[in-house]
Order: C-alpha cells, then sequence, then structure tokens
C-alpha cells in the first residue's frame, strides 16, 4: 500500500477535517457510537465509523485510494490519551 501524501498544511487539514465533522457527520452519530472513530476523508467528506481506527481507515481507502484522512473520536476531544488517566466521580 502506498502512503499518500498530504496535501494540506497541518492547520488546514485539522480546520477541514474538525468542519466537516462537526457540520456534517456528528449530528448523524448517536450516543450508542460514543467512543468509536470516525475516518473522514478531508477532500470527498466521506466517512467511515469502526471501533479500530485501522478497519475504519482501510474501509474509506477501498473508496477513496487517494484519501486525505483525518480522525476524530466520537464524543471526545482527543483521538489518544498518553499518561496518567484519572477516573471520573458520577
Amino acid at each position: 500500500m502506498a502512503v499518500g501524501q498530504p496535501r494540506y498544511s497541518k492547520e488546514e487539514f485539522a480546520q477541514r477535517g474538525d468542519l466537516i465533522y462537526e457540520t456534517q457527520i456528528r449530528p448523524l452519530v448517536e450516543a450508542s457510537d460514543r467512543g468509536k472513530i470516525v475516518a473522514i476523508d478531508i477532500e470527498t467528506g466521506a466517512f467511515e465509523i469502526d471501533a479500530s481506527e485501522i478497519a475504519a481507515c482501510l474501509r474509506l481507502e477501498a473508496h477513496h485510494p487517494d484519501a486525505q484522512i483525518w480522525i476524530v473520536r466520537i464524543g471526545s476531544r482527543y483521538v489518544r490519551r498518553f499518561g496518567e488517566r484519572t477516573k471520573r466521580s458520577v
């Protein structure tokens, strides 16, 4: 599999990905999807949802081989978390 080259600056890449997620995808996802990954092609707006980053990206690339992929975790500001984690009290 060939690795695609980025066609946008990091800032524009993030802005485009976040805009597509907030305006087109977020209204469609449900609470049952919380914690899953959304892989978004920032050029076409096409997306795939899966519990696995790799599975979502592979499915998206199967339909859009030259996709510029932005990844979002539903219900979180972060895709991954590093370091210590504190539990929330309910």
